[in-house]
């Protein structure tokens, strides 16, 4: 293809952004038109992707970490000939439109992630590179690679500045992902300005001190250079490879390319009018003609390779049937034939136990049973193994070589929850990864994204309270659980015992909707007793642990994870004075709040008004639980440094305490009913 017809394309991309985002009067137009010369390189000769079967397993997978710029990979996937019409791009940035303000994960249209928050795209393109290579060293055989494809990443300033960056390729290098591509939009513009007044790493001596391959200085408007350091990367099958392109941003735009004027704000009626002159495009707004349409499809080409892979997997599964069996249905995201009869056997068995433990060591013991059941099962923990108990004894270590299923994430929590989301985005895998409670603070962003894409990662989070100790409030979690609960489509799920943490890991297993937190404590909780009934009500989120000995209760303990067993011990002080107090383990308040109406008035009847709830955490979300006439028993301060024992007593966390509270609710609301 001639240099000229393939700057042609390039411009049809940046008439296409520059326009929508001049309608939108709203968005980024630098960045599309910087690297628009990429993106008509990267569809036209290197992308291994079929937008009419988007869907395909063993499609390349491409990440706009520089979210921003959502209009290059709108326009490129319009052009290239996905499911995203002309009148998509004229909605850019419009109520109920597919070209969102940043790109929101919809496969159909070639997004495969959520970006915007600068570095997060890049560290879910690790996950997903490492995705790939795990389930190419389980599945291939010589002769059947059924599993051969990229991740490719465009990403700018801004995702290096992030420090996650540095954590997610950081490790990256140290795994060897050679099938990680990243592209560096090296053009030296941020929002404030020129970043040499607060960026002046040796990015390229940054990258390969990680251990990547670096391709240098670039010109990212020069196709055959591009092309040459492409090669060079997809040569490299041992290291991730990063591309350093230097473009220039609003690239055609005379009087603002260069600057920042063109990165977040529309170019203006008279620059775009002088950007069509300068890039010899004539055309109306939106308008592109057919030559440069045709050039730009790819769907013919996508269903060759999509028609060549199924005779690849057609020959794989008559070679291996099991196995194929096995990679269709992790890939449709399903779990075993026998897993649902399994799974209740194992919690039956762990019922049994009536073991005293800590959850988190429940937690182990839940993996224990729950993994050999389960090959997708992958995780690993931010150095924390041995605490977080993350490690099974089936678990096989992730090197720089071959497969694996446990990940030593290194002290690196922000990356190992991105990198969990983007396990969860390829597929094949059900992710998790843990880390203390306290440091959920360092993973925020990357949990909010695992709740807004709806992705099923488990985060196992251990050390849950003040009762952890010694560590003292650095490390004593207060405010952490209200946090999170307070994350829409997030589960967090606190158990009592080894029975709740069993049910709490098959219910985050079970999810395909959302991400899981897992909260477990590092001080041994007594097993409690149940009815079989019982145990099937667990997974309700809520359940009566223990019945009041009268035809009503006076009032209503409500607790969850530690603090149930200080329910259990008042309820038999409050039995003793004549108050009928009923127990009510609520290990996950989200998912008992969704139960139907009939059972949550069975377990927490609207007459009783005297309610009590315990929760070694802030408050705060209680009171609309409790009622009017409730008390709470929580903590809003920092914790301190002595065995966790003292503190609970010290923080009043006692049985005393949680009776005396019940015993002031039930007074006010007799009072209330006699006055």
């Amino acid at each position: 293809m001639s240099p000229g017809a393939r700057r042609a394309r390039a411009n049809a991309l940046r008439a296409l952004a520059m326009d929508a985002v001049q309608r939108a009067n709203s968005g980024h137009p630098g960045m599309p038109m910087g690297m628009a010369d990429i993106a008509e390189l990267l569809y036209s000769d290197y992308l291994k992707v079929a937008p009419r079967q988007p869907h395909w397993v063993d499609r390349d997978r491409l990440v706009l970490s520089n979210g921003h710029g959502s209009m290059l990979l709108y326009g490129a996937a319009h052009l290239a000939g996905y499911a995203l019409d002309i009148d998509q791009l004229k909605a850019f940035r419009q109520l109920g439109s597919h070209t969102a303000g940043h790109p929101e994960l919809n496969v159909e249209i070639g997004i495969e992630t959520t970006t915007g928050p600068l570095g997060q795209g890049l560290a879910n393109a690790v996950g997903m590179a490492l995705a790939e290579r795990l389930l190419a060293s389980e599945f291939n055989r010589p002769e059947h690679e059924i599993v051969d494809h990229r991740t490719w990443v465009l990403l700018g300033d801004g995702c290096l500045m992030e420090g996650i960056s540095h954590e997610a390729c950081s490790l990256a290098g140290v795994l060897g992902l050679g099938k990680l591509i990243c592209i560096y939009d090296d053009n030296g513009i941020s929002i404030d300005g020129e970043v040499g007044a607060w960026f002046r790493d040796d990015t390229p001596g940054r990258f390969e001190a990680y251990g990547w391959h670096v391709v240098r200085d670039v010109d990212g408007h020069d196709p055959e250079a591009l092309r040459e350091a492409l090669d060079q990367a997809c040569a490299d099958a041992n290291r991730p490879s990063l591309v350093c392109a230097r473009t220039v941003i609003g690239f055609g735009a005379p009087n603002k390319q260069g600057t920042a004027d063109t990165h977040g704000a529309p170019l203006g009626e008279a620059e775009i009018e002088a950007a069509r002159k300068e890039l010899n495009w004539p055309h109306a707004p939106f308008e592109v003609p057919d030559g440069i349409r045709r050039g730009w499809d790819i769907r013919d080409r996508g269903e060759r390779q999509v028609d060549e892979w199924n005779e690849k997997f057609a020959a794989y599964r008559a070679a291996f049937p099991p196995e194929a069996a096995d990679f269709e249905r992790r890939m449709d995201g399903r779990l075993p034939e026998d897993w649902q009869a399994s799974a209740e056997r194992a919690i039956g068995n762990i019922a049994a136990e009536h073991k005293t433990q800590a959850t988190r060591k429940a937690s182990l013991g839940a993996l224990e049973a729950f993994a050999p059941m389960l090959p997708e099962l992958v995780g690993g923990s931010a150095d924390l193994t041995g605490s977080n108990c993350t490690r099974h004894s089936g678990s096989v270590d992730i090197t720089g070589e071959g497969g694996g299923n446990y990940v030593y994430f290194g002290v690196r929590e922000f990356a190992m929850g991105a990198m969990l989301n983007g396990l969860a985005l390829h597929g094949g895998f059900i992710p998790y990864g843990g880390t203390f409670l306290t440091f959920s603070d360092y993973q925020r962003n990357a949990i909010r994204m695992a709740a807004l894409m709806r992705q099923p990662c488990i985060f196992v989070f251990t050390h849950d309270s003040i009762g952890l100790g010694e560590d003292g409030p650095t490390h004593q979690p207060i405010e952490h659980l209200e946090s999170l609960r307070i994350i829409p489509n997030m589960r967090v799920w606190r158990p009592c015992d080894s029975v709740e943490t069993a049910v709490a890991w098959r219910a985050a297993i079970e999810r395909r909707d959302g991400p899981t937190s897992l909260v477990l404590t590092r001080q041994g909780l007594p097993a409690q007793k149940r009815s079989d009934e019982q145990l099937a009500q667990v997974a309700r989120g809520g359940y009566v642990l223990q019945r009041e000995a009268a035809p009503a209760p006076d009032v209503l303990l409500i607790a969850t994870g530690s603090e149930v067993q200080l329910a259990m011990a008042a309820a038999a002080e409050l039995q003793g004075e004549g108050i009928a107090a009923r127990v009510v383990s609520m290990p996950c308040v989200y998912v008992f709040m969704q139960q139907e109406p009939g059972y949550r008035e069975s377990v927490l009847p609207e007459g009783v008004k005297a309610r009590v709830a315990i929760e070694a955490g802030v408050p705060r979300g209680w009171p609309g639980i409790t009622g009017p006439n409730g008390r709470v028993l929580g903590i809003s301060r920092y914790g301190a440094s002595a065995p966790g024992g003292e503190l609970f007593e010290h923080f009043g966390f006692t049985a005393e305490a949680v009776a005396a509270l019940a015993r002031e609710s039930v007074a006010e609301v007799r009072g209330l009913a006699s006055s």
